[in-house]
């Protein structure tokens, strides 16, 4: 069993993985960070998800990313993790700044909406606000964003 797979037993935590997904704005006016929309729990989030048995971090950030946007990404920074509570169980999101590569969005069960927003706009749309600290790193990370 993987030492993933281990802190999950002994601890009972939930782990996931994902991404602040973002791309140069057209036009060269800095960048746009990808928020997705989860019918399940109307919210508005960064793509992320839970880890598949031995699957390492980042390689379900990046499948996470793949799934939930249909858009491949370059991986880069990690970013703070998100600790928090869900129904009473403890849960670690591990982060990575990554910039998209290609690939088009289509609407499913998971992630019915898209949107590429400004910083600013992103940082007023997520629903948590502890989303915001993963936007602020990744904001300190990208030179001239």
């Amino acid at each position: 069993m993987s030492g993933a797979g281990q802190s999950r037993v002994q601890t009972g935590t939930v782990l996931a993985a994902g991404c602040v997904l973002w791309r140069r704005a057209p036009g060269g006016g800095g960048v746009e960070v990808c928020l997705v929309h989860r019918p399940r729990y109307d919210d508005w989030s960064f793509p992320k998800g839970k880890l598949k048995r031995g699957e390492a971090l980042l390689a379900a950030a990046v499948r996470e990313v793949l799934e939930e946007t249909g858009h491949h990404c370059a991986p880069g920074v990690r970013l703070p993790t998100a600790r928090y509570l869900v129904d009473g169980r403890p849960k670690e999101v591990a982060y990575w700044a990554a910039e998209a590569t290609g690939g088009a969005f289509e609407a499913n069960e998971e992630v019915d909406r898209l949107l590429w927003l400004t910083p600013e706009a992103a940082r007023v749309r997520l629903t948590q606000p502890r989303d915001r600290e993963q936007l602020t790193a990744l904001l300190d990370a990208l030179p001239g964003a």
